[in-house]
């Protein structure tokens, strides 16, 4: 997705005056709960996160904020200096917030962007919809939910570095009956615009290793469920070379859920970041610059089009439009009728993006 869930609220703060009231607090904190860490002050209140530390809810909030501070300060590793994150903590009137971070106009990223929300409410009928085409059989027209989760798209300057998104999410929603329903979702997936094998194996194994930490069969199963998500049907082509994506994981403990998913959030740095260190300098045209352009008004019809997250988030009261859309690039192009010549790197992505294959 683009934004999943990390796209509803209202308001904004600068991270120094969030930082500047929360410095004040003279709390004990709970040694696992370090705010200092963070790119902004969580947004569930400290007393409550330290009294339900063991509640899932807490656990994955404290989580993302740990992999939202962790992957922004990687991502200013590789870019000048004078570059850093811009970071906008903002609350939703209807219950909860989130920390959006977006780094624009710098010399390795022309606009990254690294998402958190925990928001809870209700869930408007059209919003249930949604979640009853992604099979859950939902008993209720409104219903009392918590949503938690990160989700980041990065735009590079140069089109030899590959574009990555990914987002990692968990569920809590309420029914008529009482009866409290929980799951987690997410995954990581690469966009290149130009094909080099060897990244996309350095990519995909990865994430292949965090998923047989926990099972075997994860990786293949996960990596057809990305290909086949990310379609871009009426292109009849992939968004990109894949990678990971599930949805509805509730299989085992939520315990063990959890596990699944720290595993694979932590892997999105060491499998993209290498990749972008490795292409930043690369030297490129202006048809290099074209194509990538092409290749990012594909990614924005998905999307638009496509993408269920954003029709969760733009369904939601509170909707944050500016998070919801953030993700999308400040540049692309769409040319009528553009086909890339016969043996170019160009239609050779493209026939990849049309018949994915096995990386690993």
């Amino acid at each position: 997705m683009l934004i999943r869930f990390a796209g509803l609220g209202l308001g904004a703060a600068s991270f120094t005056t969030i930082f500047a009231a929360s410095s004040n607090n003279t709390n004990v904190v709970d040694p696992s709960y370090d705010s200092s860490k963070f790119m902004a002050e969580p947004v569930t209140p400290r007393s409550t996160l330290i009294k339900d530390k063991d509640d899932m809810k807490v656990k994955m909030e404290l989580f993302i904020m740990k992999i939202q501070a962790e992957f922004c300060r990687a991502l200013e590793n590789e870019e000048d200096p004078s570059k850093k994150f811009f970071v906008d903590r903002w609350t939703r009137s209807e219950g909860g917030g989130g920390v959006t971070c977006v780094l624009q106009d710098g010399k390795t990223f022309e606009k990254a962007g690294v998402n958190v929300s925990v928001v809870h409410g209700v869930l408007p009928v059209d919003a249930v919809r949604q979640m009853k085409a992604r099979g859950k059989d939902l008993v209720g027209k409104e219903l009392p939910f918590f949503a938690a989760g990160i989700s980041s798209v990065i735009h590079p300057s140069n089109p030899h570095i590959p574009t990555v998104h990914f987002n990692y999410r968990y569920f809590e929603v309420t029914q008529e009956n009482g009866e409290k329903m929980w799951w987690f979702g997410g995954g990581t997936d690469l966009t290149p615009y130009y094909l080099v094998e060897e990244d996309v194996r350095h990519f995909h194994s990865t994430l292949k290793k965090a998923c047989d930490t926990h099972d075997r069969g994860y990786y293949q199963k996960f990596k057809k469920w990305c290909d086949d998500y990310f379609l871009v049907n009426h292109r009849n082509e992939r968004r990109g070379v894949g990678g990971i994506f599930f949805d509805d994981f509730d299989g085992k403990s939520s315990e063990d859920c959890f596990e699944f998913v720290k595993s694979c959030a932590e892997s999105v740095i060491p499998s993209y970041v290498p990749l972008v260190n490795k292409h930043r300098n690369d030297p490129y045209t202006s048809a290099e610059r074209d194509w990538q352009l092409l290749r990012r008004g594909r990614y924005v019809e998905f999307n638009l089009v496509y993408d269920r997250g954003t029709k969760f988030g733009l369904y939601t009261p509170g909707a944050r439009i500016e998070s919801i859309l953030m993700s999308l690039p400040v540049y692309a192009k769409w040319e009528y009728m553009h086909s890339p010549p016969d043996g170019t790197p160009e239609a050779k992505l493209t026939e990849i993006l049309k018949n994915p294959k096995e990386w690993i």
